[in-house]
């Protein structure tokens, strides 16, 4: 059925839009300015404001080292154990420390310690460029005989689920996927991957960083071995912001982190000189947090508790569902074609309209049209639609103004030449 395609009407959906109070808890300093990046880099809570403020004059200025003792050391489970709400796990399963890509690195070296006498890792050809650089990265330092099958995509949006679910076989080592993949958001089923591979004795290991704070996720309902996830994009951590990794427990005692540090060591003011591992999950930490930083995510991941992860997706399937109609009605008729998921149940939070002039469309949004999405090679525009505080309006103002940049050929203006930020 045909929606209404006017300003009024989504005015109207805002009205009836029980999570909208939400937008009010973040720094909109230009309500002008659309920003649909969310899922790169979530906006600023007005909450982590004021408790940056109170970390750097109080803990910091006043508290100096005894921060320590007053909640810095714990930090890392403290806020992990928030986040594991988000995905399913147990308190005790998720910790906070360095980076995706640092946590993805230990992860994998460690499970392929763990499956000695298995060669292969699998993974796809829409995972992070990013993830497929660690995982070459750590097969040649192991340089025990593994190889990298990276299963193709047939069309370039929908995982490869049939292919690699025949690829699996009892050399496999570990399976490695971004839940919901980076350019097209397809959404994969975690449960029937897992399972997969369990059978024949694989490890698993999910990429959360485009489903944590947006889709639901339940890491132990679907006995998912590892994870990792970045904190910056829906939980609205800052740029930058440290990352968290997932082990279920069962596995905590056999595997070992190969960055051994101190903070992972089982006493650490003892300053032995042998390194002895910390009990659970506390191995995985490394050097020195950073704590500013570290504190800092914990104020979005609130907010999110607070809304609901069902209510946030079922908004997010809503606003998805509305932007893909205007598309169809607006602008696949000035050559934009959806690169994402029509199906609403197999794709995360943001969805990827293709051009062939992309990434000048891309350039005349942000530069004349007051419109933050980002762009992907060859020719996606993502739009990120973050449930906490995109508007409907929001959603209808970016297909009015990309309708407005084609029609009068706004992006002729830009040169072909790619950013290094896009």
């Amino acid at each position: 059925m045909a929606i209404p395609l006017s300003a009024d009407y989504a005015s109207m959906l805002d009205a009836q839009d029980r999570l909208a109070h939400f937008r009010e808890r973040f720094v909109v300093p230009d309500p002008e300015l659309i920003y649909m990046d969310g899922n790169s880099l979530g906006r600023l809570p007005k909450a982590t404001q004021t408790y940056a403020r109170e970390l750097i004059e109080t803990q910091w200025g006043t508290r100096l080292i005894r921060g320590w003792n007053e909640g810095w050391f714990t930090a890392p489970e403290r806020i992990g154990a928030k986040i594991a709400r988000l995905i399913g796990a147990q308190p005790d399963e998720v910790i906070v420390a360095d980076s995706t890509s640092v946590n993805l690195f230990k992860l994998v070296v460690a499970a392929l310690r763990a499956q000695r006498g298995r060669t292969r890792l699998v993974t796809d050809d829409l995972n992070f460029p990013s993830d497929l650089y660690v995982l070459q990265g750590a097969i040649e330092l192991l340089e025990k005989g593994h190889r990298l099958d990276i299963i193709s995509s047939p069309d370039g949006i929908h995982g490869p689920a049939a292919e690699i679910q025949a690829s699996l076989d009892e050399q496999v080592a570990l399976l490695t996927l971004s839940h919901t993949v980076f350019k097209s958001g397809y959404l994969y089923d975690m449960a029937e991957l897992t399972r997969a591979a369990h059978s024949v004795g694989s490890l698993v290991l999910w990429d959360l960083s485009h489903s944590v704070g947006a889709v639901p996720v339940d890491l132990n309902a679907a006995q998912v071995d590892l994870a990792i996830g970045c904190t910056y994009k829906y939980l609205n951590g800052g740029p930058g912001a440290p990352a968290f990794l997932y082990i279920r427990r069962e596995l905590q005692e056999r595997l070992g982190n190969p960055i051994s540090g101190w903070m992972g060591q089982r006493d650490l003011f003892n300053f032995a000189l042998d390194y002895k591992p910390a009990m659970g999950l506390r191995q995985f930490l490394t050097g020195t947090p950073p704590i500013l930083s570290l504190s800092l995510i914990e104020p979005g991941v609130d907010v999110l508790l607070e809304a609901g992860l069902d209510a946030l997706r079922a908004k997010s399937e809503q606003q998805s569902e509305y932007l893909i109609q205007l598309w169809e009605a607006v602008l696949k008729p000035e050559g934009f074609v959806l690169n994402s998921p029509r199906d609403v149940r197999k794709r995360g939070s943001h969805i990827s309209l293709g051009h062939q002039e992309g990434l000048r469309i891309d350039m005349a949004l942000i530069n004349d049209m007051q419109v933050l999405p980002d762009f992907r090679a060859p020719d996606n525009i993502r739009l990120g639609l973050a449930p906490l505080y995109t508007s409907f309006s929001d959603i209808h103002t970016t297909v009015t103004r990309l309708h407005q940049v084609v029609a009068d050929k706004l992006y002729e203006q830009y040169p072909h030449e790619v950013p290094i930020v896009t």
